[in-house]
């Protein structure tokens, strides 16, 4: 057995990856057990998000809407390029050179902190001893006083659509399609639906997105969600609402699918068929029988509001308990467990946690929705400002969207913030500090934001509480 570590990370993932590092600054010897197999087929740390989720697809979506501005953009900015191409290979290699750089990076930090690194699956024995199978089926066991289980997530498979790898594929699928396809359909209308399904579609494939919920996007805010469909329909996507997949089928003209709505039974036939329903805790294999660390229904660990499971030393963070599946989320939980074994204060308020979908335009939000807030009897305020009233947003040529402020009635105490426009992604920030402090729309309203700035709408559209935006007849 080797040494005594004082903790052990299983899932190199950003919540692992997080509080590996905090672990070491605060003098713990750590150590990080994880078995992703990148791109190349070597070990790569970074998880999901830096190899196949968050940072790829942002490379691929900053890249296409590079393309799709020059047609639909720059001409009003008296900018014409004639027979404009994508070169595939230039295309996918940037992505793939930027996910080496931060899975790389990632290495290189835990080296700094003289953390220690298994490549391999990590199952938590009792006692807090960790099995290792490496990935050449030699096993080997690890302890330490504290283990945190960061084992992520992995995309939820339709049993009627199984993943091939080639005509039905997952997320990581759509990062490394190497030729347009004419027709592309995506089941789910969710973040990874929209994002990729944009991708794709700025390139010039024709998207269509089943979504089996009636609502559209219907965890965001309703007026946002409206502004945003709208917007995504006039970019050519086609998104067909209360849409349930029965079957889908591959055949040498594409993939055959069938599908209920309103109107009864429908068919459709596409080059290849990305399906983003959502993703489920990877917990298979994570546990032995007797550790005494408990799953839910839907297979995620148990855990109280300081992430540990109720078994001594033994923590779990991230896609695999409870809350929302994002990144930063499992950044703080990481971290905030760290600092809790080390004796210290750490803190998530997942009441202000930001949500963001990365598309043209972006869509970001923060706190209660008004129809939360109008459900729990709350009593509230709102005020909303336009992006086309930003002399910024105007010169940009992407005065789309609008920013939408909610605080309590009584107290003007914000309890949430919800836009679509663009480099919302940056501007949620403002607005989750101010409710992280308890501010108030006033407070917003009273400091001063310069001009001209996309930031000026969040400041109008806390003044539009109170009736006295200056830009906007209330």
């Amino acid at each position: 057995m080797s040494d005594k570590f004082d903790v052990i990370v299983i899932g190199g993932g950003p919540a692992g990856y997080h509080a590996a590092i905090r672990a070491a600054q605060l003098g713990l010897k750590s150590a990080v057990v994880d078995a992703f197999i990148g791109k190349d087929g070597k070990a790569a740390l970074g998880g999901t998000c830096l190899n196949v989720g968050c940072i790829p697809s942002k490379a691929l979506l900053d890249s296409s809407k590079q393309f799709f501005n020059l047609s639909h953009n720059l001409p009003a900015h008296g900018i014409s390029v004639e027979n404009a191409k994508v070169d595939m290979t230039t295309f996918i290699g940037r992505k793939d050179k930027i996910v080496k750089q931060f899975t790389g990076g990632v290495d290189q930090l835990f080296k700094v902190n003289k953390i220690v690194s298994f490549f391999g699956k990590g199952k938590l024995l009792k006692g807090n001893e960790v099995e290792i199978t490496g990935n050449d089926g030699k096993k080997q066991t690890i302890s330490a006083t504290n283990v945190i289980l960061a084992s992520g997530s992995v995309p939820i498979e339709l049993p009627f659509a199984k993943f091939d790898g080639k005509n039905i594929i997952d997320n990581a699928g759509a990062l490394d399609i190497d030729k347009v396809p004419k027709t592309l359909g995506v089941i789910g209308a969710g973040v990874i639906g929209l994002e990729l399904g944009s991708v794709w579609n700025r390139l010039g494939a024709q998207v269509t997105i089943l979504e089996a919920l009636p609502d559209f996007l219907g965890t965001a805010d309703a007026d946002i969600a409206k502004v945003a469909q709208r917007e995504f329909k006039k970019q050519g996507l086609d998104i067909k609402l209360g849409a349930k997949l029965g079957k889908a089928e591959v055949k040498k003209d594409g993939v055959h699918l069938v599908y209920t709505d309103k109107d009864g039974e429908q068919k459709l036939v596409v080059d290849k068929l990305l399906v983003a329903v959502g993703r489920r805790a990877y917990t298979d294999g994570l546990l032995a029988d007797d550790t005494g660390v408990k799953l839910d229904d839907r297979g995620r660990i148990i855990v109280d509001e300081h992430c540990h499971t109720g078994v001594d030393g033994v923590w779990a963070v991230g896609d695999a308990v409870r809350g929302p599946m994002l990144a930063h989320k499992g950044f703080e939980e990481g971290m905030a467990v760290a600092e809790w074994i080390a004796g210290k204060a750490g803190h998530v308020n997942y009441d202000t946690i930001p949500w963001v979908i990365y598309t043209e335009p972006e869509i970001a939000w923060a706190g209660k929705t008004e129809k939360q807030l109008k459900d729990e009897g709350v009593p509230y305020k709102t005020g909303s400002f336009p992006f086309a009233a930003i002399g910024r947003a105007v010169a940009m040529n992407e005065a789309i969207g609008q920013v939408k402020m909610i605080a309590h009635a009584e107290t003007d105490r914000i309890l949430g913030v919800h836009m679509v426009g663009p480099g919302v992604s940056e501007l949620i920030a403002e607005c989750v500090v101010a409710m992280e402090f308890k501010g108030s729309s006033e407070d917003l309203a009273r400091i001063v934001h310069a001009h001209p700035t996309l930031s000026e709408a969040v400041h109008e559209a806390a003044l539009a509480v109170d009736k006295r935006a200056i830009h906007k007849g209330n």
